[in-house]
Formats: C-alpha cells, structure tokens, sequence
C-alpha cells in the first residue's frame, strides 16, 4: 500500500492550496480535518474525492492514504496536528424553505460555521450568504458547523427577492419583539430569518425589503450574529411547533 513520508509530495502540497479561499473557489473543493467531521460527512452520504490518514490509525473511508506523521502534520491547519484529512466537493443550491436563514456581512467563519451548526439544530432547511460573508468552507467554518456543512443546504443570493416565503429582518432596534409574530409567522408556508454582523447590522435597503423587522428582547446592547441568530432559529422553532420547543413543523414532508 502506497505511504507518503514527505510534506513535499505532490498530493499533499495541493492540499495547501485548499486552506486560501481563492484555492477552494478554483477547484470547487474544500478540506475536512477529524475523525468526527469525517464521520459527520459519512452519515450525510457524503464520499470524500480524496483522503489521508495518519499511518496505522485505520481512519476515514476506504482507499484513504496512509501518512507519516511529520508530513500529515505540515498540511494541517489545526495548531495541534490532526490523524485524518478528507477532501469534498463544495455543493450549493437555491434558497428554499421552509426556513432558511440569511447572512449578510457576517465575516467571521466561526459565525458562519456556527450559524449552520444551529440550522440543523432547529430544522432550517437552508443557509444562504449574501454580500461579503465569510467562505462556509473555509477551514474555520468547517470545524464551527460541527458536521453541519454536510447536513444544511447553502446558497448564494445576490438581490433578498430570491429568499423563499415571508422576509423576517432581525435588527438590534426597534422592531416588533419576535415571540410577538408568533402568530403571523406560525402558519406562512415559509420563513426567510435575515441576519447581519454584530456591529453593522443589517443594511436598511435590506431592512425595507422584509416585510417584518423583529428583534430579540434582551438586556444588553447586541448579541454576537451567530448567537442571536441561533436564538431566533430556536424561537421560530418553538413558534412553528405551537408554543412549544420542537422543529417537526419546519421539515419538509416526505415524499
């Protein structure tokens, strides 16, 4: 069986092309480094392209390639080394509901990793970046969605008119308290939740083409993006499953 023994081998340098963003954009790839990622990525039904594992650890699908562990430590982007890397084909699609959340600005991949985290926490069916969003598959991201990035959805949108089914914009100011539109948005076929970053918000063009700006009422001045939008996923949640905590009603029925 084939072992590689040094970080300059051919295969492995073209692994580090993979941790810039233009590298991932180019080949339409993106790395996974863990054993739970990996195996995340297997329950999804997701094959990786490629694969390498450190040597003797057994790790990872079938046709994995054994690593020395100086050389699979030289490619990992992880401070404390890792024992397995998986290759995967980037997969988008359009925005689509029953609910799907909305990033615009939010640049920070741990957010954008977290975001998705708490979309298949609470049953969204779709997370889609708007302008200026950080990569959902840069390696940060990766490791923040928790196995995520294989279980959600993601687009991208240029123009909010895309978004599928009632536009709910989350603002920091003014807005109607969000458990207050429990009873509009209960029923609508669909939710798009519109979430901007911490300090910018979102733009008010943006705002002025939702039909709802809501906000969550707490006792400070703003929350982190990812938290606040994982706190209004949950109350979405707990709306649409009829007052209590539960995500049954924003599965898409089987066909």
């Amino acid at each position: 069986m084939t072992r590689i023994v040094s970080p300059r081998n051919p295969r492995l340098r073209s692994l580090r092309r993979l941790q810039s963003r233009r590298g991932r954009e180019r080949s339409g790839r993106f790395l996974v480094e863990g054993e739970d990622l990996i195996v995340a990525a297997q329950r999804a039904g997701r094959g990786a392209l490629e694969g390498y594992r450190l040597a003797g650890s057994g790790l990872g699908e079938e046709g994995f390639t054994d690593v020395e562990p100086a050389a699979l430590a030289a490619v990992s982007a992880l401070g404390s080394g890792t024992r397995v890397i998986g290759v995967y084909e980037q997969r988008w699609s359009a925005p689509a509901g029953p609910l799907c959340v909305y990033l615009h600005g939010v640049r920070d991949p741990g957010n954008v990793g977290t975001v998705l985290r708490g979309a298949q926490a609470f049953g969204a069916s779709c997370v889609a970046l708007g302008p200026r969003c950080a990569d959902p598959h840069a390696p940060k991201a990766v490791r923040a969605s928790m196995g995520a990035i294989f279980a959600v959805a993601l687009a991208r949108v240029t123009d909010v008119c895309e978004l599928p089914g009632e536009r709910v914009a989350l603002v920091a100011e003014g807005g109607v308290p969000l458990p207050d539109l429990g009873d509009v948005l209960a029923e609508a076929p669909a939710v798009s939740l519109l979430v901007g970053a911490e300090r910018e918000g979102l733009p008010e063009i943006v705002v002025k083409a939702c039909r709802w700006a809501a906000r969550i009422p707490i006792a400070t001045d703003s929350l982190n993006a990812a938290i606040a939008a994982s706190v209004a996923l949950y109350e979405l949640s707990r709306q649409r499953a009829g007052g209590s905590p539960g995500v049954q009603r924003f599965r898409v029925p089987a066909s």
